[in-house]
């Protein structure tokens, strides 16, 4: 599985693929982490957000043995890295010799296409473009899949996700009616029968073809629905006219395409200086400082940001949606480590076009707090620079305030938190984090009754919900008030929305909140055990 290939190769070759980069970027600054480093491959510079320290000379390969035993296994538990796997297959398909032939590709097609679905925010626009179609399913039952044929079904740690993916699939996309099953028809039989049980090799088989006329199909159909798409938007966009421009020269000469990917970086590894940074390092106080910028909305102008310089030619731009989007949970089919449901995004879109900029000219990205603001944090995340030397300000919020984000969060990134949890013998908690995820999966569902299926899944997780958590006897035990339970298991078992769902939430956050900070305050020691003694230490 590609998923076990990256787990095991070495971080310092991941590093040179730009695409990694920018979903490892993605990834290691979702807001549920401590510590959120972000790395510039065109400059081998690694920026730190908390700041160590300014009397401390951190080293970056002690910095890599900490990514690589601390970040990188949840990374490959998250739903990013299924989407990063969904991108290099994409661009693979792109590159090829078969592209060209199938679709009469010349060579400056492919090298557009590819500026414009590289990395995470180019699969992000990818998604927007599918959404509510049948190229959305085929996306989503891909990704799913990929998690589901990653998993050791005789493994019992494993094996409960494994039947919930797969329960999950059953209720979905291979019903009759859907676009998965009218494609696959021919192999997808065995699979529709609920009286018959296949042999586990059998059905691995059946879903890795049904996996792969998937992708033939989302490569031969959507992706040149696509590339007409994002010309479209391009001519209308003034900023994109030197990428055009580009382009038709390319036609012109017919140039052969450019090696892209994996590039010798002339640079040589290191991490960027601490500004001055005075006192103990705690990344609590950092995330308490910028939800307080957000929340007294604050001129961005006030905060000190560095600035991220990439290389144009190895950050593409991307071809955006002219659509207004509003991706929900579901919309990029994200499958986090504990759960059989799509997860909240680590990357969304607001509509509008975003502009490639020209190969030719200098890009800076900054991330601004106002990228920050509540309906925003999970949906508009990119892999640009973390804030760093915020203002001290005299009321910083609470964890309790920006807990819900924190926890959606922890759902894309692999479930670090929820590890940490379990790891602390923190049963009660664990289950509360479990029953809090499950029901911000359900309402997505619930909500949208267009979704394909939406019946029958719904009724699926709020059963599962239900009988997971909602029993008589269990609802006693919980720390929540057994009113708002009860009122929530009645219309959970009709697949039904209650609006104490957000009650039951608001409980458990108020439940987990002293536990997040421990997390924070665990991740900050590690850390800082790393960077204080080095890789040995």
């Amino acid at each position: 599985p590609l998923v076990a290939t990256i787990a095991s190769t070495d971080i310092r070759l991941l590093l040179r693929d730009d695409i990694f980069v920018d979903f490892f970027n993605t990834f290691l600054n979702l807001p549920v982490f401590g510590q959120t480093p972000i790395y510039v491959s065109g400059m081998g510079q690694w920026d730190l957000w908390p700041e160590l320290p300014s009397h401390l000379d951190p080293s970056p390969r002690a910095l890599l043995v900490w990514l690589e035993k601390h970040r990188l296994p949840h990374f490959c538990k998250s739903s990013l890295c299924l989407h990063l796997i969904l991108c290099q297959k994409l661009l693979g398909f792109i590159r090829s010799g078969e592209a060209a032939k199938l679709l009469n590709w010349h060579s400056a097609d492919q090298w557009l296409l590819e500026k414009c679905i590289s990395g995470s925010q180019g699969m992000r626009h990818f998604c927007t473009f599918i959404q509510g179609t049948a190229g959305e399913e085929l996306t989503n039952f891909w990704l799913t899949t990929e998690r589901l044929l990653g998993l050791d079904e005789s493994d019992e740690k494993q094996r409960e996700l494994y039947l919930s993916l797969l329960h999950r699939l059953k209720a979905t996309h291979l019903r009759e009616g859907s676009s998965v099953v009218t494609l696959c028809r021919t192999v997808v039989g065995p699979l529709l029968k609920a009286e018959h049980v296949q042999p586990i090799s059998t059905r691995r088989e059946i879903l890795s073809k049904m996996q792969e006329r998937a992708l033939i199909m989302i490569q031969g159909y959507w992706l040149p629905k696509f590339f007409i798409h994002c010309k479209m938007g391009m001519e209308e966009e003034k900023s994109c006219q030197p990428l055009l421009q580009e382009y038709q020269e390319r036609l012109l000469w017919d140039s052969s395409q450019e090696p892209s990917g994996f590039a010798e970086n002339l640079f040589k590894m290191h991490i960027k200086r601490s500004q001055g940074l005075s006192g103990p390092y705690c990344s609590k106080k950092a995330k308490a400082e910028i939800w307080t910028l957000v929340k007294e909305g604050r001129n961005p102008q006030e905060v000190k940001m560095p600035i991220f310089q990439v290389q144009p030619e190895r950050q593409p731009g991307l071809a955006g949606s002219t659509k207004e989007s509003h991706l929900d949970k579901d919309a990029l089919g994200l499958i986090p480590e504990q759960s059989e449901h799509p997860a909240n995004t680590a990357f969304g879109d607001k509509g509008g076009t975003t502009s490639p900029k020209s190969p030719r000219s200098k890009a800076e990205q900054i991330l601004h707090p106002e990228d920050l603001c509540e309906d925003k944090v999970l949906s508009n995340l990119r892999s640009s620079a973390p804030l760093v030397q915020l203002p001290s300000l005299k009321n910083p919020v609470q964890t309790l305030s920006f807990l819900p984000w924190v926890l959606s969060a922890d759902c894309c990134a692999g479930r670090p938190f929820r590890d940490f949890l379990k790891h602390q013998g923190l049963s009660m908690e664990t289950y509360l984090l479990d029953l809090w995820h499950d029901l911000e999966e359900f309402l997505p569902v619930v909500l949208d009754p267009s979704r394909e299926n939406s019946f029958f899944l719904r009724r699926l997780m709020g059963e599962k919900i239900c009988k997971t958590y909602l029993g008589e006897g269990t609802i006693r035990q919980l720390p929540l008030e057994t009113r708002t339970l009860r009122s929530l298991r009645g219309h959970l078992m009709s697949g039904e929305f209650s609006p104490r769902i957000s009650r039951a939430q608001k409980e458990i956050c108020e439940v987990l909140c002293c536990f997040y900070e421990e997390f924070l305050a665990d991740d900050d020691r590690t850390f800082l055990q790393f960077m204080v003694k080095g890789p040995h230490g």
